[in-house]
């Protein structure tokens, strides 16, 4: 299953820890990460906000993939040892080193076979806001950044048999082996045609936000906007598994980049003074982005307008919460798009203590479903400290900080 593995567009440790909703429930600092409209729902005693920074990070790996494939390594270095034996040895060396050849190559085929199908991937999400409300316009500086990677592999079959072939029959194993004698390991090795992905996508916004509230009959309605310049990084690391290094990911060879115009906007409406409803459209300009092409492999990044729900039921201490995506989460186009819907709660026993839980989960199931949780300390309602927790299928888990002032 290629998994898309990227709920957001933002990190927001206070929503991220209330199942990834904000929609209709982000407090006006963060409005401009989430919902730029709430931004306008500042209070009259609210002051300028500052967010400095908010982090997340969410990784699915449920085999423990990245460290499996480079794994590999040793295992086809071993391989091509017990090949430079077989070559080194002469006749006789090439008698005793048969039965560890086949030995070697069972074990090669075992790792393949284990990794057939497998994938890992991760998601993390940064951002930096100044939000200044004002009752004719509210006004906020907004720079994020979220990231998406992700690991596979494609096991050639042929690759397994070749390998089982020579562990389970010796008059093969003679065969191979004689053939390395004669041209060397690079006989045996060039067999071998499986191949390791590594896809990677880093987008960062770097934008303003305006918000103004009106009003309809009884009902306050806000709207607002977020224009930002875009910068996206792509990733496209595709290499033979057997020599694959996970720390060449990140190789410029392997990168591509662009640069772009991008638009945030949003709506929300008061009913009464304990309900919100809002409407959020993230990237509102499609863009498609292609990698680089490495060895004969490449893929396409696509942006897509992502458009969320949300309503919220909230007073002094309590707020409840859930969101739904109207639109697919898009990624690489070698991926299957998600959707997703989260339900959230928060409790705020003291002033300056809040407690966080919430679930999301992706409609289309293509992604995991996750548990979230947080805490949030206020003292002296100034500085903010906001904590989250993620736990889901798969092995999944994730974590989230956000220090925010109030001046």
């Amino acid at each position: 299953m290629a998994q898309a593995g990227a709920a957001n567009t933002w990190a927001e440790a206070r929503s991220d820890a209330m199942g990834g909703t904000g929609v209709a429930s982000a407090s006006y600092g963060s409005a401009p990460m989430i919902n730029p409209a709430l931004l306008a729902k500042a209070k009259p005693e609210d002051n300028v906000t500052v967010i400095l920074p908010s982090a997340g990070l969410q990784v699915t790996d449920k085999d423990n993939l990245q460290d499996e494939i480079d794994s590999i390594n040793d295992k086809i270095n071993y391989y091509k040892d017990v090949i430079e034996d077989i070559t080194a040895g002469g006749p006789l060396g090439y008698l005793q080193a048969l039965p560890q050849f086949q030995s070697a190559a069972g074990d090669l085929a075992d790792e393949l076979a284990f990794l057939d199908g497998k994938t890992a991937h991760a998601s993390a999400g940064a951002g930096i806001t100044v939000a200044i409300p004002n009752d004719v316009l509210s006004v906020a500086f907004v720079a994020k950044g979220y990231a998406h990677a992700r690991v596979s592999s494609y096991i050639d079959p042929n690759d397994i048999a070749y390998l089982r072939g020579i562990e389970n029959d010796s008059v093969t194993a003679a065969i191979e082996a004689a053939k390395a004698l004669v041209g060397g390991s690079d006989e045996i090795t060039d067999n071998l045609k499986s191949t390791a992905f590594g896809r990677a996508a880093i987008v960062s916004d770097y934008g303003i936000s305006l918000a103004r509230q009106f009003q309809f009959g009884d009902v306050p309605v806000s709207f607002g906007i977020t224009p930002k310049l875009q910068k996206t990084w792509l990733y496209n690391y595709t290499a033979s598994i057997y020599n694959y290094d996970s720390s060449d990911f990140k190789n410029s060879r392997y990168r591509n980049d662009d640069t772009g115009f991008n638009m945030d906007a949003g709506v929300a409406a008061d009913f009464g003074d304990n309900v919100t409803v809002g409407l959020s459209g993230q990237n509102l300009f499609s863009r498609d982005i292609d990698t680089k092409e490495i060895n004969g492999y490449k893929d396409t990044y696509q942006i897509r307008p992502l458009v969320t729900a949300g309503a919220a039921w909230h007073n002094d201490w309590l707020t409840l919460s859930a969101d739904g995506d109207l639109t697919e989460t898009k990624g690489f186009k070698s991926e299957k798009p998600s959707q997703f819907a989260g339900v959230g709660a928060e409790v705020t026993p003291l002033s300056w203590l809040a407690v966080r839980a919430g679930f999301r989960g992706d409609m289309k199931g293509n992604d995991v479903n996750v548990f979230t949780g947080g805490l949030g300390f206020a003292p002296f309602n100034r500085v903010h400290l906001d904590l989250t927790g993620i736990v889901g299928e798969d092995e999944t888990w994730g974590a989230g900080a956000q220090l925010s002032m109030t001046f």
